[in-house]
């Protein structure tokens, strides 16, 4: 487990650059924490990184927002999932999650925990907590590569 505290919204992006850069097709991050907790800055970090043309939004009202981009010239596909207004399980299912989850691209999850069994067993794990206003603390379940 590693924490780190970062103390702007420019600085939670840049930790999700360099966490970014350890992800391979088929991952999942999963993301939990509050309302305001950073997730969304995070996931648009996560996004730079892979170059996706179009400004990642949360994608609360629609589940999931696919974003195309790339990575060192290949192609990569983002699916990015807002589990915060989902009701039940059935919701995801409805929509085919399981294909993009364990599909060929880079999954992130904001809300991950409304849904523990849903989420992959491999899918890497990152809780971020308000620590004031500007600051967040967040926690990574493994100690991933960060510059």
């Amino acid at each position: 487990m590693k924490q780190v505290l970062t103390k702007s919204n420019e600085e939670t992006r840049e930790l999700a650059r360099q966490f970014a850069c350890s992800l391979r097709r088929g991952d999942c991050v999963a993301l939990t924490g509050s309302l305001g907790a950073g997730k969304t800055e995070f996931a648009r970090g996560i996004a730079d990184v892979f170059n996706c043309a179009d400004q990642l939004n949360s994608p609360t009202f629609t589940i999931l927002n696919i974003y195309d981009g790339s990575l060192k010239g290949i192609p990569y596909r983002l699916y990015h999932f807002d589990w915060y207004r989902l009701n039940s399980p059935e919701e995801l299912y409805d929509i085919g999650f399981e294909e993009f989850l364990y599909g060929n691209g880079i999954s992130v999850i904001e809300w991950a925990d409304k849904f523990p069994d849903l989420v992959p067993k491999t899918a890497k794990r990152i809780e971020l907590r308000r620590a004031s206003d500007s600051e967040r603390l967040i926690t990574f379940e493994q100690d991933y590569p960060l510059r």
